[in-house]
């Protein structure tokens, strides 16, 4: 399948299984917090969940609660910047109706500082391909985190044998889905 192909067989599949949602966001979110890397990690990078991605809010609050520094992406014209997560009373809307922190920039020099990122996809692979959704902002975001364990967040169907990618995509560490 083309990367256009498989986007919309994910879209669909999306469509189907969406009273599923909620069952699956708890569940991944369950798992998460009883991986060792989760559990050491200091600074976590996670993201506000579109309504068809696994809801990671329960883990952002947990987060918080046992006192990890929390960052969340902020769309930026065609950038991602990262903002610290503090609650969300401090939250409004950006861009494509994401809910992002109101703060400061957490700034690039200090990207070093992030342990494991949690990354959103239409679909990954066991190798860690991932595939967006077509704009890029993860593809030109991942190289600045490269120290950072970074987490493939997905619902059970959107993880496939292959994905399609190119030689200059960053692969992520690993996937976590039920």
């Amino acid at each position: 399948m083309t990367k256009k192909e498989l986007r919309c067989f994910v879209r669909q599949q999306k469509e189907s299984l969406s009273a599923d949602f909620p069952i699956w966001s708890a569940e991944i979110c369950r798992k998460i917090m009883d991986l060792p890397v989760w559990q050491k990690s200091r600074v976590v990078l996670l993201y506000h969940a579109l309504s068809d991605e696994p809801d990671l809010q329960s883990l952002m609050d947990a987060a918080l609660a046992c006192g990890k520094y929390v960052l969340l992406p902020v769309v930026d014209n065609d950038d991602i910047l990262l903002k610290p997560y503090e609650g969300m009373g401090h939250m409004q809307k950006g861009a494509f109706g994401i809910y992002e922190p109101a703060g400061a920039i957490f700034p690039q020099s200090r990207y070093a500082e992030i342990e494991l990122a949690l990354i959103p996809g239409m679909a990954f692979d066991q190798s860690g391909h991932r595939l967006g959704r077509g704009r890029g902002y993860y593809d030109r975001f991942l190289p600045r985190i490269t120290q950072a364990y970074k987490l493939g967040v997905c619902f059970p169907f959107q993880l496939l044998d292959d994905v399609p990618h190119e030689s200059h995509d960053i692969p992520v560490d690993g996937v976590m889905e039920l």
